[in-house]
């Protein structure tokens, strides 16, 4: 017991913990708990076992790789993809995991700008060769990892991260008390996606057991959280629609005490909604009491994960306090304005991050480097945030999907929480479409509830009763889904073709 605690301190205030040594450091810490249980294979690993698997994979890309190669990493979506990507790092080369939904064309750029020498697509590759017994060791501010941007507004660029940035930020949940607990989390998210893979690294490393879905299928994950009992969640606000919509709400998920989301804003009502379904605890004869607490984490590709969170405790609604995000320790916070110029508090302007998660570069691109990093390495991010007391920050939205409608700013993500606030709206997306008068105007693709009488026009007029008549949008038009990246995220680019050319400008706006 007291190596096993020793053991845990060591890794949570080390800092040479990489992404090539972790697992060996993961087995040496938490040996024959379980590490993964996989949905549809069944298979249950260890982490000793999920070790040797790893040491073998390692030794057969370092056979077919020499060090400091990039490898693509083009497996099917699931924890093998994830422990693919720790073998790619033991064998001192650096990990490039892909969606293999991707087009061919799509992982051909990857493999081209990173200059892979190996394109991984299945473990069977990599048989038949004895394990490496020991991984390298790099520094921690080595580049460990190249994860490529979702590309919505251009080709994917890969953001070369440190292995500082994606191990160095989860090493104090070593001492989470794993052996006291019985936790275990389900999750379905793309590896290939930041958020995915620190997700997998952040509970392997405090030694939650992951049960891993390699799709997400909405009726599927509510089933193992209600049979297995399970103890947290942890997905995407896409997910969480989806899982209402599934019946969520006439399920026993009593058993959650955590659910975790990221990758987009979270809407305040589904916070509620699914606090409510879980519990803080179960009490012998009792049964469930309270609710669960819902975390919420900011970040991007190119901070390695997270750099603020936000927390809504059980029983406490926080009012407008609900999207207040709060810097992880280690980060400092700027809030700019166009010139780079530090706004005053309540005010709005671009977010500027710095911290041990940013990236180095953007894989031999140094134009996009310049225009993402400052000189004295400060990441523009192009996120709008209010700035708050203390370091607070409340999100606005993205810079380049902020409308400029007739001199006005009008942010997507508060137009799309009034549309939200109507019964029958299961989802909005706000987009700025041209305006030879105004030069902008906002537009919605809603999705409805099925069945729901409202029209378009009676949402327009629920919009312009609590909004600005600047900021209500001046067309609906009804979707069955919504195009979505990989990562869950609303492909707005792609909406404004639905709206052709709306009706006069004289005729849009109403007063009222």
């Amino acid at each position: 017991m007291l190596g096993s605690i020793l053991g845990r301190i060591g890794l949570a205030v080390g800092r040479q913990a990489t992404l090539a040594t972790i697992m060996d450091d993961l087995v040496a810490l938490h040996g024959d708990r379980v590490m993964v249980s996989e949905h549809r294979s069944g298979r249950v690993l260890t982490y000793r076992a999920a070790g040797e698997v790893v040491a073998r994979w390692s030794a057969g890309v370092a056979r077919r790789t020499e060090p400091g190669d990039p490898v693509v990493v083009a497996m099917p979506n699931g924890y093998d993809q994830f422990l693919m990507c720790l073998a790619v790092a033991r064998a001192g080369r650096l990990p490039a995991p892909v969606n293999d939904q991707m087009r061919p064309v799509e992982i051909e750029h990857v493999t081209i700008d990173a200059g892979a020498s190996l394109v991984i697509r299945s473990s069977r590759q990599l048989r038949g060769v004895a394990p490496v017994p020991d991984p390298p060791a790099p520094s921690p501010g080595d580049v460990g990892a190249l994860f490529y941007t979702s590309g919505t507004t251009g080709s994917p660029k890969g953001a070369a991260l440190t292995h500082r940035a994606l191990v160095g930020a989860w090493a104090p949940a070593a001492l989470w008390p794993a052996p006291l607990r019985d936790d275990e989390v389900v999750a379905a998210l793309p590896v290939a996606h930041i958020m995915g893979f620190v997700v997998y690294l952040g509970l392997a490393v405090a030694g939650i057991r992951c049960y891993c879905l390699e799709q997400f299928k909405p009726v599927e994950v509510l089933e193992v959280l209600e049979a297995r009992r399970s103890t947290g969640f942890i997905g995407v606000p896409a997910m969480y629609r989806r899982l209402l919509e599934a019946g969520a709400a006439d399920r026993d998920l009593s058993s959650v005490r955590v659910w975790g989301s990221g990758a987009d804003a979270m809407p305040e009502d589904l916070v509620r909604e699914f606090k409510r379904f879980g519990a803080i605890a179960e009490l012998p004869i009792v049964g469930p009491i309270g609710e669960a607490s819902f975390v919420e984490g900011y970040g991007m590709v190119e901070v390695g994960g997270g750099v603020a969170v936000r927390v809504s405790p059980p029983s406490m609604p926080l009012g407008v306090l609900s999207n207040v995000a709060v810097k992880i320790p280690g980060y400092r916070f700027r809030v700019v304005d166009e010139r780079g110029r530090s706004v005053p508090m309540g005010a709005v302007g671009e977010l500027w991050v710095k911290g041990p998660g940013v990236l180095r570069e953007y894989w031999g691109d140094p134009d996009a480097t310049a225009d993402t990093l400052t000189p004295d390495g400060w990441l523009r991010t192009g996120d709008l945030v209010r700035r708050g007391p203390l370091g607070t920050i409340v999100f606005q939205g993205r810079r380049k999907q902020v409308i400029k409608s007739g001199g006005y700013s009008v942010y997507p993500l508060e137009v799309e929480a009034v549309l939200e606030e109507h019964p029958d709206v299961v989802e909005a997306s706000v987009v700025g479409v041209p305006d030879d008068v105004l030069g902008e105007v906002p537009v919605a693709a809603v999705r409805f509830r099925p069945g729901s009488p409202t029209s378009p026009e009676e949402l327009l007029e629920h919009a312009r009763a609590r909004l600005s008549r600047y900021k209500a949008p001046r067309r609906v038009v009804p979707v069955d889904e919504l195009p979505r990246t990989g990562s869950g995220k609303v492909q707005k680019d792609r909406l404004v073709d639905l709206f052709g050319e709306l009706p006069p400008h004289d005729e849009l706006v109403q007063d009222g």
